[in-house]
């Protein structure tokens, strides 16, 4: 890969890489601190401990516990990548919803290491200063401005996204927002107001359990298409099926997707755009973690190639500022009408507090700040997790290194059954996702996502290495 078509991370791996090679840095040798490296290079602390923990992953250099990184004296094998999976093209009726029920359920306990959680440690998030902005933004409030925008949402926070999305270099229809409880409520709208019973979505293989979930309580079924652990659809494989069978609706998670971590190149995103613009598909682009990448820019998402507003752009606010709020929102492009009808028939409207807090929040100015701090402490325990399974699972297992998010998706030696180590684990207070949770056919029976974006919790190392003894003895 030529040095222009490098992000700044690869770029710098790459020239520590070299050095390394020529014998500029020695076998033993200790690396700059990631400080030092930020004032050297003029980078972000993001990029470093990516530049870092690719080297790592390489084999190039290892880290040691609170002293740093160094250059590895001989290079020991690590872990591989996952496979790509190759499902058939046969559409699946989706029975899924109990299963996510009963194994789920065991994350709301406090005393069990969320391993299987779906959401970042609370500690991450400004609670405290989103409590003072809902406290000032309540005090000022018209009692008129409670009922004024019910289903749409409150404008003043349409009109910050639609600045942020601008920032981004994706320009909004000034009707295209409309506000929903959660990027569920989001997803699941502009699900409804582009099928019908009966119809065939086609969704990422692994997907998440709940656009599973979704197409199970509409009745609809779903076609799982070849997906690279690391960049996402296979645009190839999609063509093919787009041209043997009616296709209703795409629903892709294109950046960090759930539970692989993929993050599909820019022009592989525009390829897709496009592809599914020739056979009039809409794409459902779940985008709930695209705040939440390790390089120094917010890569685009597929709404910034839309140009004839097939594209129904969902996000929220709960995995990156404000779990718990239930804020989100949907650019549904040309199907906006119908969304925003489907939630006055359905929900009606948002809460208008938590809009508030949230319009309040980010005029203060914070946001970028504290997405900052974020992904940062999410980067760094990445790279302590994946030091954790190259340890402690057996020989055989292949993990994922995604460029953001907080997901890592284990593919196990076939002898161990998930489920199984899923329930044993959870005998020692110790929850995961197993892999059968994201398909329809349940085929992934020796795969795990974890959720390592718990830093600073003392159980996690621990959890870790016992989960990796338990995969062990399957």
């Amino acid at each position: 890969m030529s040095g222009a078509h490098l992000t700044r991370y690869q770029q710098l791996a790459e020239e520590i890489a070299d050095g390394i090679r020529a014998g500029v840095l020695r076998p033993g040798e200790r690396l700059p601190s990631v400080r030092q490296t930020c004032e050297q290079r003029g980078v972000s602390p993001s990029t470093v401990f990516q530049a870092y923990g690719q080297l790592e992953s390489q084999g190039l250099v290892e880290a040691r516990a609170r002293s740093g990184f160094y250059v590895r004296a001989t290079r020991r094998p690590t872990r591989s990548v996952p496979k790509a999976a190759r499902p058939s093209a046969e559409a699946t009726p989706v029975a899924i919803s109990e299963l996510v029920y009963e194994l789920l359920g065991s994350t709301r306990d406090a005393e069990v290491v969320p391993l299987g959680s779906a959401f970042p440690a609370p500690h991450l998030f400004p609670f405290d200063a989103l409590a003072r902005s809902g406290a000032r933004a309540m005090r000022r409030l018209p009692a008129s401005r409670i009922t004024g925008a019910l289903t749409a949402g409150d404008e003043g926070l349409r009109q910050a996204l639609r600045r942020r999305y601008a920032l981004h270099g994706v320009p909004l229809a000034a009707d295209e927002l409309v506000i929903t409880n959660g990027a569920m409520e989001a997803l699941n709208l502009c699900l409804q107001a582009v099928t019908k019973p009966g119809d065939v979505v086609v969704v990422e293989s692994p997907t998440f359990y709940a656009a599973l979930q979704a197409l199970e309580r509409l009745h609809l079924k779903a076609v799982e298409v070849a997906t690279d652990p690391r960049e996402g659809v296979d645009i190839g494989a999609l063509a093919n099926l787009l041209e043997r069978q009616p296709v209703a609706a795409c629903w892709f998670m294109p950046s960090f997707q759930n539970p692989l971590g993929a993050l599909m190149p820019p022009e592989r995103k525009q390829a897709l755009v496009a592809l599914l613009a020739r056979h009039r598909v809409p794409l459902i682009e779940d985008d709930v973690y695209g705040e939440l990448h390790a390089a120094a820019r917010r890569p685009p998402p597929a709404k910034a190639f839309d140009r004839e507003g097939g594209v129904l752009h969902c996000a929220s606010f709960s995995k990156c500022l404000a779990p718990g709020y239930r804020v989100g929102w949907t650019a549904a492009g040309r199907y906006a009408g119908a969304v925003e009808r489907l939630k006055m028939s359905s929900s009606l409207a948002t809460a208008i507090p938590p809009q508030l807090a949230l319009v309040d929040y980010l005029a203060q100015g914070g946001y970028d700040r504290h997405l900052r701090r974020l992904r940062e402490a999410l980067a760094g325990q990445q790279q302590r997790a994946l030091r954790l399974v190259e340890r402690h699972f057996p020989a055989g297992t292949r993990v994922t290194r995604p460029l953001g998010g907080y997901f890592l998706w284990l593919e196990l030696p076939p002898a161990v059954d998930a489920l199984a180590l899923h329930h044993r684990a959870r005998a020692r207070n110790i929850s995961t996702a197993p892999g059968v949770l994201f398909s329809a056919d349940r085929r992934f029976t020796h795969h795990l996502r974890l959720n390592v974006g718990h830093p600073d919790d003392a159980r996690f190392d621990a959890a870790l290495r016992l989960l990796g003894e338990l995969a062990h003895g399957a």
